[in-house]
């Protein structure tokens, strides 16, 4: 059996609240419900952690190491100058997939750059939950369909 970790950076605690018109009006306990579905039809163990601090999140990735096959990862804020969850990313050999709610690549320009699409496996963006749901389709599938 796989194991997936989901890691959610800070505010995602507040989803479902914080501005719904960006993000949607599914909690984070509503996309982590269908994550974890979808994973066991899969045969595939998942595990979520949601922090709003960046040491918190380094300390998950570095844990990974080992333990976890794939890590979801929606660095939030992090995604654009957390050079520490980057080198995290970089160090542990675990493949990541950065997801985001809402379409970075249209909003403010700080949002634009995002310090760890070079280290991760691919990044989705834009989707709302849906980006959640297939970055797991996509593990799903590279790990052989899985059950």
């Amino acid at each position: 059996m796989g194991k997936i970790l989901v890691l959610n950076g800070p505010n995602l605690n507040l989803l479902g609240t914080r501005e719904p018109e960006i993000y949607g009006s599914l909690t984070l306990a509503d996309i982590n419900e269908r994550l974890r579905c979808r994973a066991e039809e899969a045969g595939l163990d998942i595990e979520f952690l949601q922090s709003n601090h960046e040491g918190v999140l380094v300390d998950a990735i570095q844990a990974a190491r080992g333990t976890a096959d794939y890590i979801i990862l929606n660095a939030a804020a992090f995604t654009h100058y957390s050079i520490a969850i980057r080198d995290a990313i970089a160090a542990v050999g675990v493949p990541v997939i950065e997801v985001h709610l809402s379409n970075i690549h249209q909003r403010e320009a700080f949002r634009h750059t995002s310090v760890i699409a070079p280290v991760v496996l691919g990044q989705i963006a834009g989707l709302g939950a849906e980006s959640y749901m297939a970055a797991l389709e996509a593990i799903i599938c590279r790990m052989g369909g899985a059950k």
